[in-house]
């Protein structure tokens, strides 16, 4: 199929096969970030782990430093003071019985999903429909949690979950074009650092195999992995 000019050139100047340092992939990636829109940098990062076995899979949270540029809408399953406490730390919807309905009709109004341990047997019903979205709360990312304000202030704040899919690959966005490239490299090496802590007991031989970036409309750059992981003095 032939490539488009506009495809052909955000390409040149971008060597497939290489391998470059974070700072020299972000701002091959900034550079070529030319849509009408503030595009999305994403990061993927192939992992040596199988998820179909429970001692490999990889879930966690991180708190980009950056944030994400993105506007997360939040949806808190909580009662009395609890529900309070969400409302005042700016959640977008906040209900218990009455948005299990809601959401078991089928509307979701929100990206994120928080929940108080007590509310639980009732989000629980709600699996097959949060659950396919990825938005089941669950306490090992934080958002199954008693501090709701916490929680609540971390994802508007630009935290990202990441989860193995199944060919081993976590992705994620970390940051818009817009941002500078200092703020960029800081927000992926902040990433990387949290899926790299998030190694599961079941994971052998070598844990990060290929880390890419890219931009919602641009070619994926290769990144070195060792210049994520610089030296601890």
């Amino acid at each position: 199929m032939a490539i488009g000019k506009r495809t052909q050139a955000i390409r040149e100047g971008v060597d497939r096969e290489k391998t470059y340092t974070i700072a020299e992939a972000v701002k091959l990636v900034k550079e070529r970030a030319k849509a009408k829109f503030d595009e999305t940098i994403e990061i993927a990062m192939n992992l040596g782990v199988d998820p179909k076995h429970a001692d490999q899979m990889v879930r966690g949270v991180c708190n980009l430093p950056n944030g994400s540029g993105r506007t997360m809408r939040v949806g808190v399953f909580a009662r009395g003071a609890k529900a309070e406490e969400a409302k005042a730390a700016g959640a977008d919807v906040v209900g218990a019985e009455d948005l299990v309905e809601i959401v078991n009709g089928g509307k979701i109004d929100f990206d994120r999903c928080i929940a108080t341990p007590d509310m639980m047997p009732l989000v629980g019903r709600l699996g097959k429909v949060l659950g396919p979205r990825g938005m089941m709360p669950n306490p090992k990312v934080g958002t199954v949690t008693m501090d709701i304000a916490t929680a609540v202030k971390a994802s508007k704040g630009g935290s990202v979950e990441f989860r193995v899919e199944k060919a081993g690959i976590v992705q994620a966005g970390v940051g818009k074009a817009s941002f500078s490239e200092e703020k960029l490299v800081q927000n992926i090496m902040a990433f990387a650092d949290a899926v790299q802590k998030a190694k599961p007991a079941g994971a052998k031989g070598h844990y990060i195999n290929r880390v890419a970036i890219s931009s919602t409309m641009g070619p994926g750059v290769k990144v070195d992995s060792a210049t994520l992981f610089p030296p601890k003095v």
